[in-house]
């Protein structure tokens, strides 16, 4: 053995191991793989970086840019919202799960359409009140089975039709794969739709910091604007659309006007909502409803000992949960 197939091989080795320690990202890992292979030799430095100038790693990130795209139109939320309310069993819910991530895994990359349903299936699991790990590895088998419909579905089949056209001079064309991959993705479904009671029930992940400090809801302020859904709507069309995980808790009309949140209540533009509720909760139903975040001008007033020891306020606006230390109002309650 050569000393560069020893350097190569020492280095497969110590990926392998680093990979199933888990202590470091996988991304970190490839990183540190690649730069060792550079220092021993193994790979040129000029060419080192050469691979993210590939065909393939461009039609990768493209097709994640679309994926993001696709999530952010809220078409697929917009459809679960409709029908997960119908499906209250946990069996229901996970063949929904899967056939939904192996639809989105034949149009776009396959990690981004998991990436779009993860947060519907914790929303689900909250529901049904189920362990997350039902929906997760299910979703991520659905996804890897989508993956095989089509040429554009997962990055291993871009990469073979690329070798067989540099070998053959005719690479696969978008559905030469669909005939094989239909009919495995589909036994794959209906095996999942009974196999996931195989897996490992009632797994929690690590406490997280918000666990930790026992900070259960949060509040923000969003204002009616012209575009919003309920506009012309009572409090309680409100409540429906949010799926009862929101709260309302209080009403500002013409910014002094304070009212109590009746159900029958009108809303009117320009209005303020006081919403409570957990922060992804929160997020979702801005969104759907198309509030705008209207928080920043005005103290949220928190629930609980917990956010008043804690000296934190939370607004929570599209996309992003900021929060910010809240001495001054810790003072005027004291």
């Amino acid at each position: 053995m050569t000393q560069p197939q020893a350097f190569a091989f020492a280095i497969l080795i110590g990926l392998m191991i680093a990979f199933i320690w888990g202590r470091l990202r996988y991304d970190l890992i490839a990183v540190l793989a690649l730069l060792a292979a550079v220092f021993t030799g193994i790979v040129p430095h000029k060419v080192a970086f050469s691979g993210f100038g590939d065909d393939i790693v461009i039609i990768v990130a493209s097709a994640l840019v679309v994926s993001a795209a696709f999530e952010r139109s809220g078409v697929i939320e917009a459809f679960l919202h409709r029908v997960a309310p119908r499906v209250t069993s946990v069996q229901g819910q996970v063949v929904i799960l899967v056939a939904a991530v192996t639809v989105l895994s034949v149009f776009i990359k396959n990690i981004g359409a998991l990436a779009m349903m993860i947060p519907v299936a914790f929303q689900m699991a909250r529901r049904s009140k189920a362990s997350p790990s039902s929906f997760l590895m299910p979703m991520a088998f659905g996804s890897l089975l989508g993956g095989l419909i089509t040429l554009v579905g997962t990055s291993p089949n871009i990469v073979v039709s690329r070798m067989r056209e540099e070998l053959t001079g005719q690479p696969f064309s978008m559905f030469d794969f669909t005939p094989v991959g239909i009919g495995i993705a589909a036994a794959g479904v209906v095996f999942l739709a009974f196999g996931y009671r195989l897996l490992p029930r009632d797994r929690e992940a690590v406490p997280t910091m918000e666990k930790a400090l026992s900070i259960k809801d949060y509040m923000t302020e969003a204002r009616i604007t012209g575009n919003s859904q309920v506009v012309g709507k009572s409090i309680r069309h409100l409540s429906a659309l949010l799926d009862d995980e929101v709260m309302v808790t209080g009403l500002v009309r013409n910014q002094v006007e304070r009212l109590l949140p009746l159900p029958d209540l009108v809303l009117q533009v320009d209005d303020i909502v006081l919403l409570e509720g957990d922060p992804e909760a929160l997020e979702r139903g801005i969104r759907r409803v198309r509030l705008e975040l209207e928080g920043h001008n005005r103290p949220t007033e928190a629930k609980g000992v917990d956010e008043e020891i804690a000296g934190i306020e939370v607004v929570v606006g599209p996309r992003s949960v900021l929060i910010e230390q809240t001495a001054k109002r810790l003072a005027l309650h004291n």
